[in-house]
Order: structure tokens, then sequence, then C-alpha cells
């Protein structure tokens, strides 16, 4: 056992990130981490959520899931983020709960973790590495150590090759095997160099 605690802390209209986050936390588990998954609180109108009945569908398929709190944080010894790209930045609902974190990191309970993210846009080239890009922009005031997927393993390549996390192409389908490997691949990495900063 690592006996690493670990967060995925993620925001997901559709369910795509929320698959990514499935597979980060099955793998995390494998590496004998505990795992808590959590989502951020949505903050759209429900006007906006029954527009789109996938943006529906997937809040009341997963209304059973945690929401994420402070605690989940102060709690982890590392913490792997997902959002989707909002014009090549982090989701609104995501970065509030980011936003809120004042007091946490005042106490400094939020340096010296382990930091990771995923992220996902329609299209291979919507902002997906901008977006995490700028996640990590709120680590680094954090005192947070980034821990990317680089180029560490072969796999990586057949996923995209990202290097600053998992970055998917969303079209509303099941995220393919070679994007489910990178997020694996990507929270065995945070499991193992927690473990060693532990």
């Amino acid at each position: 056992m690592s006996n690493v605690k670990l967060s995925i802390i993620y925001y997901s209209s559709t369910g795509t990130n929320y698959q990514v986050a499935l597979e980060a936390k099955k793998a995390a588990e494998e590496a004998g981490a505990e795992v808590r998954l959590r989502k951020v609180a949505e903050l759209a109108p429900d006007a906006a959520i029954d527009s789109n009945p996938a943006w529906r569908e997937h809040i009341n398929a997963t209304k059973d899931v945690q929401t994420a709190t402070n605690d989940d944080l102060d709690w982890a010894d590392a913490v792997i983020f997902g959002t989707p790209t909002r014009f090549g930045n982090v989701a609104a609902q995501l970065k509030q709960f980011m936003d809120g974190t004042g007091g946490l990191w005042f106490e400094g309970k939020l340096a010296n973790k382990v930091y990771s993210a995923f992220t996902s846009a329609q299209n291979p080239h919507g902002g997906q590495e901008s977006t995490l890009l700028a996640l990590y922009n709120s680590i680094y005031h954090w005192g947070g150590i980034i821990v990317t997927p680089g180029y560490t393993d072969q796999n990586l390549f057949k996923s995209g090759g990202n290097p600053y996390g998992t970055s998917i192409s969303a079209d509303g389908n099941d995220i393919p095997e070679e994007k489910a490997e990178a997020a694996r691949i990507q929270a065995r990495r945070v499991v193992e160099f927690a473990a060693k900063l532990k």
C-alpha cells in the first residue's frame, strides 16, 4: 500500500471529465491510494442545463457523487483536478471552488502537496493545453508540486501526447481506450510521486 490520500476533484457538464475521473480513480486505487472522488458545485441555471439534454442527464446520473469541500484538499496528499476548457481557461465551476481556498492557502495547508490535472474540449485544438497551464497558475501560488505525465510512457503518444495532462476531445461518446490509459498513467504517476514525497 502506498498510503497516499488522493482527491480527484472535477467539473463535468455532460460526462467526459467524469469518465476520465473514474479511470484515474481506478488506477490510483490499484496503486494503493485511498481516493476521494468529488465533483464541484454546479453554477449554471436550470434553464441553461435543460437546454442541453446530455447536460441534464449527466447531472441526474451523478447526483450521488459528493460535492467537493475544502476538507477534501486539506485531507489529501495529492489532488488531481479535472475541467472542461472554457475559451482556453478553467471552467467557472472549478475556478470558483479553487477561489474559495483562501483560508487553507493562508494557513499553508495547500503547500507541499502533489497536484495534476486533466481537461477536455470539443476539438483537439480547443484550448486544452492553455487550460491546464492556466489551472497550474493557482498551484504555483499554493506552493504545490505539479506532476504531469510528460512523455514518460510510450502509450501517452497514442493519446495525443499532451505533456501537461490528459486531454480529451469530447464528442458525447465514451472516451477512447488510449485516453483512458493516459488518465491511468497520469494517476499512477501522481500516486508514485506523492508516496515518495510522503
